[in-house]
């Protein structure tokens, strides 16, 4: 078992472990460039995976409400959905916090604006 399936059995809920596997299968099939690895982790705190194309362009998290999306530059990406939230000077994120609330559109909409951001900061 490799260390992202580990952090799903150990890590992710059994009722947001759908979410997780669709945006994963996303990645797989409209992003396989993007390389996907554990960042982090301590003794007190554990790694979560993060997507990179030339660096890291989001961060995944589970939390105990849900599956958070981090985007690194998500303070310049464009919002039509009006999903995206956070007060930090970069970062936004996105939260789903039901299975029924994912959606391919979705999150390709954001991990283009992404990778397009990515790609011009190089």
């Amino acid at each position: 078992m490799d260390k992202i399936e580990q952090f799903i059995e150990e890590k992710i809920k059994l009722e947001f472990r759908p979410i997780f596997l669709s945006f994963r299968t996303l990645i797989q099939n409209k992003f396989p460039h993007l390389q996907e690895e554990m960042r982090g982790g301590t003794e007190k705190y554990y790694g979560v995976p993060v997507y990179r194309n030339n660096k890291i362009i989001m961060t995944v998290s589970p939390t105990q409400k849900g599956i958070t999306f981090s985007f690194t530059e998500g303070k310049k990406m464009k919002d039509k959905f009006g999903k995206l939230e956070g007060v930090g000077n970069k970062s936004l994120n996105l939260r789903i916090t039901n299975f029924k609330y994912y959606s391919d559109e979705l999150l390709e909409y954001y991990i283009m604006q992404a990778i397009e951001i990515d790609s011009i900061a190089e």
